[in-house]
């Protein structure tokens, strides 16, 4: 029982980071190798609201949103939007897109490394909890239901109002999408920011029980590429099912066997899915 509690409180917080790059990716067609240091970045703004003006990373999760939203929002307006116009295919964006934003993330690390050189971490909520007899820290509690309200608001609007059901057709077809009027191009830009956006709010929540340093980036990034592709890209539902299922075997190779092979497990379901599921959870083989 404690391997399944502490395993889907931490699925929880995965499903959020992931979510932001699914609607990226699955969206605007930009597999964002930086989506790890947004993370980072994310969290490192609450490290410094924390310790330096005593702010609630609560709170600051309402601040980070709309800067994260806006900077995404830039990016993809200056850097990413040349790169769609002039593609003639997905794999050409893709292509251009990976290097771009690969090029980025050092960029980050560097803006990272200036802030913050070392490893950071503060205590916040770090009473013991009980759920069903598991001791587990409050905090992860308070991370896993901020992830929950958010995910479902996501979730939501994107089945329930005109925007998002513009974003998911987008996810669906551009050129259907172009037929019934819908700027995909804005549409793009909107589904970018917005992900960049839930990406460094989950930094947010994350940092509140989890030791970071500027070079952490990456393993986020594999983390939420693996749950993207595990749950099948554009697939909100999938993510989520996904990033849950990695925290469970993250949470039993941690307790089980050993910390150090987290990732060794991780990198063993991206290359099962790959191989026997490449289309996703719940996605349909071609035809």
């Amino acid at each position: 029982m404690d391997i399944i509690i502490s395993g889907l409180l931490l699925g929880g917080t995965y499903a959020l980071i992931a979510m932001g790059l699914n609607l990226q990716y699955g969206v605007a067609r930009i597999m964002n190798l930086a989506n790890g240091e947004m993370i980072v970045l994310g969290a490192l703004a609450a490290f410094l609201l924390y310790t330096v003006s005593a702010v609630s990373p609560l709170l600051t999760v309402f601040l980070v949103a709309p800067l994260a939203f806006a900077a995404n929002w830039l990016i993809y307006r200056v850097l990413l939007r040349p790169l769609v116009k002039r593609a003639r295919n997905q794999g050409q964006l893709e292509v251009d897109s990976i290097l771009a934003t690969f090029g980025m993330s050092f960029a980050l690390v560097g803006v990272i490394v200036s802030i913050e050189g070392g490893y950071f971490a503060y205590s916040f909520l770090a009473n013991p909890f009980e759920i069903l007899g598991t001791t587990v820290a409050l905090n992860r509690v308070v991370a896993f239901i901020a992830a929950f309200v958010i995910g479902l608001a996501l979730y939501l609007w994107l089945n329930h109002t005109r925007p998002g059901m513009a974003v998911r057709a987008v996810a669906v077809s551009t050129n259907a999408s172009k037929l019934v009027g819908i700027d995909v191009m804005r549409i793009s830009a909107l589904a970018f920011a917005l992900g960049g956006a839930i990406t460094a709010v989950g930094g947010t929540l994350i940092s509140t029980f989890i030791t970071l340093d500027a070079s952490v980036g990456v393993i986020f990034t594999m983390k939420a590429l693996i749950i993207v592709i595990m749950g099948g890209v554009g697939d909100i539902r999938g993510a989520i099912v996904a990033a849950l299922i990695l925290g469970l075997v993250e949470t039993a190779v941690a307790t089980l066997l050993d910390p150090g092979l987290t990732l060794v497990a991780a990198y063993a379901i991206f290359l099962l899915v790959l191989l026997f599921r490449p289309q996703g959870l719940f996605g349909r083989r071609a035809t």
